[in-house]
């Protein structure tokens, strides 16, 4: 999605932010850095801009009754707008993050603002604003020739530069519709602390693009698939994937979703069919992220989910058999001398 080898670092300031609610503070620095070292400058380049390179999900900043009014839409406004303001707004875009940080698991860590330009985006170049945090650190030793030998020394409390933990890029283009937004959070993912970077500091809502759509329906059939079908079926864990590996064949297949078809050529049940619609409705009303019955497909939304569609089922400890393809080639039953199921596999040839 991103891609950074035209790009260049324009200015960047370092700050450090505590937590709130831990009696932490926050610390500004005076000016911005001026970075004269190449090799530290194309480090900084690969730190911040690297991870975005497989990030496919792109946001827009919102707010409940003026865009203007989030906090982060406004200082990158201002910094597009004129950049000799631009350490005083990252100094303002630091105490921001520090007036949310207000969750006792928010780690303390150093803010980067940066501001980039000729990064590329779905194929075009812009100037992008950086906000970035490093939260975790690490022991690195260090050997170095000693004496006709060798020395050992260590640094603590150090970065790795290929881990960084949280990020935004803020393309300038779109602003009238709140930017485009790329976001990385890696620690604290499944915790009530991960929301404060892209809910509470950020505050976005995802771009509802092809991607996104895509994306979305098959996270929706997965779910439906596994856990609500049971509702009104009795379906059996082969049928189960055998729907699953239905979805997936229709999404790589075709260029366009269609409802009416995915209904008939996959769902096949008139029944099921109508109470996946419900869901799907019921989804876009909670998020206010419409659908729609029809819609482009995007292969790399169905490439990702591709990986998280799980075809494999489990017996006991003893075996995990992969279904691909045809079910009717699959059959079960209940074997009464030994008390136990069995699945009976059909194939022509072992390989």
């Amino acid at each position: 999605m991103i891609t950074f080898f035209e790009s260049d670092l324009e200015h960047i300031s370092v700050h450090k932010v505590g937590n709130k609610v831990q009696d932490e503070y926050f610390t500004l620095s005076d000016s911005t850095l001026h970075i004269q070292d190449e090799f530290l400058r194309n480090l900084l380049m690969q730190y911040f801009l690297k991870p975005f390179e497989k990030v496919n999900e792109v946001y827009r900043f919102m707010h409940s009754s003026d865009l203007a009014l989030n906090e982060i839409y406004h200082f990158a406004s201002q910094i597009f707008k004129d950049t000799t303001n631009f350490h005083e707004l990252s100094q303002q875009i630091t105490r921001h993050l520090y007036d949310i940080s207000n969750h006792p698991k928010i780690k303390s860590g150093e803010v980067y603002i940066a501001l980039f330009h000729d990064v590329q985006i779905e194929g075009e170049l812009h100037q992008a604003l950086g906000i970035f945090k490093s939260e975790t650190k690490e022991t690195y030793m260090k050997v170095y020739p000693d004496a006709g030998g060798f020395a050992l020394t260590y640094e603590q409390e150090a970065i790795n530069i290929q881990k960084l933990d949280k990020g935004c890029l803020i393309l300038n283009t779109d602003k009238e519709e709140g930017y485009k937004v790329v976001v990385i959070d890696q620690t604290n993912k499944t915790q009530e602390a991960a929301v404060y970077w892209k809910d509470d500091f950020l505050k976005l809502k995802i771009r509802n693009d092809n991607f996104n759509q895509t994306n979305n329906y098959l996270s929706l059939y997965k779910n439906f698939v596994n856990e609500k079908i049971d509702e009104q079926f009795e379906v059996s864990k082969p049928d189960k994937i055998d729907l699953l590996n239905k979805s997936i064949k229709y999404f790589k297949e075709k260029e366009q979703f269609d409802f009416n078809e995915f209904s008939e050529e996959v769902i096949g049940n008139e029944t099921a069919a109508t109470s996946f619609k419900a869901m799907v409705q019921n989804f876009e009303q909670e998020f206010d992220t419409p659908i729609g019955e029809r819609f482009d497909i995007s292969t790399q939304a169905v490439k990702k989910q591709s990986s998280a569609y799980k075809t494999v089922l489990k017996l006991d400890k003893n075996f995990h058999v992969y279904i691909h393809g045809d079910r009717q080639l699959i059959e079960n039953g209940f074997d009464d001398s030994k008390g136990m199921n069995y699945y009976k596999i059909y194939y022509k040839e072992e390989k």
